[in-house]
């Protein structure tokens, strides 16, 4: 059994703590200056509240359940058009993959509606399905599943034809070329579309809640515009902007990191 190295585990946590300083140092700097401006009297309250107001009403929204069941709704949401889109994006970028004919006449298609994918098919999407969370659930599965297909297309194009033959040649099957090859060869494109898709697919669902549904944070922020509540409209995008980080770095840049890490596409230190 491996022996750590005496004071690695404080090193490793001293490391880790000024990791943590470095990135919360930038926004604990836009916080007071956003304080410093508010107590100058340089823009009104009414357009922006101080950060001490925001927070009471933070503290009141948590305290009274509302802001809890707008997060719930909206993550909610996200997880169902993970959950539906992931999966078949990836199956169907894969198989349309193995045929580089048909992919490079499918490429170009789905990359039109990459482009035009979220927001752009909300007022279709009301049309079709109503206000609610049909309208909602199309939106999300929309946004994510043209990310991650085109993604997965693009990364099942990119693997040298001779790692195929390779396989091939030393007696493999169509099978063992999809999961040893193509895959393996294909996530790091995955992951990233998987990153991506779920950061513009947040964008697209506050939009969509905004319009179409009477839960989350979009219609929190929506309703608070209404009325002019300009620290509940600040809580909802902070909320948002919260959520979105640490999804991204607890879950989604770990994910990234060791998907490249572990297919060699990088080598990392001893």
């Amino acid at each position: 059994m491996k022996r750590r190295a005496p004071g690695a585990d404080s090193h490793a946590a001293m490391s880790a703590l000024a990791t943590t300083l470095r990135g919360a140092a930038p926004f604990a700097a836009l916080v007071v200056a956003w304080a410093l401006v508010t107590r100058a009297g340089l823009v009104s309250a009414i357009f922006l509240p101080p950060p001490a107001d925001v927070a009471w009403t933070a503290w009141e929204l948590a305290g009274d359940g509302s802001l809890w069941i707008n997060i719930a709704a909206s993550l909610g949401r996200v997880l169902l058009g993970v959950v539906f889109s992931v999966p078949l994006a990836v199956a169907l970028g894969v198989l349309v993959g193995l045929n580089r004919h048909l992919a490079a006449v499918v490429e170009p298609i789905v990359s039109f509606f990459n482009a035009l994918s979220g927001i752009a098919w909300l007022p279709l999407a009301i049309t079709w399905f109503g206000l609610g969370w049909g309208s909602v659930t199309f939106i999300m599965f929309n946004t994510i599943f043209f990310f991650v297909f085109f993604n997965t297309l693009v990364g099942v194009r990119t693997v040298p034809k001779t790692f195929e033959n390779a396989v091939r040649t030393l007696g493999g099957s169509r099978r063992h070329v999809i999961f040893q090859v193509l895959i393996p060869g294909a996530m790091p494109n995955i992951v990233t579309g998987l990153r991506m898709s779920i950061g513009f697919g947040w964008r697209a669902l506050i939009a969509a809640e905004m319009i179409a549904t009477s839960t989350g944070l979009g219609f929190l922020i929506f309703n608070a515009g209404n009325f002019h509540q300009t620290d509940t409209i600040l809580v909802g995008i902070l909320t948002i902007g919260v959520l979105w980080l640490v999804t991204d770095r607890l879950l989604l840049q770990p994910l990234e990191r060791r998907t490249v890490e572990r297919w060699g596409l990088i080598s990392t230190a001893p």
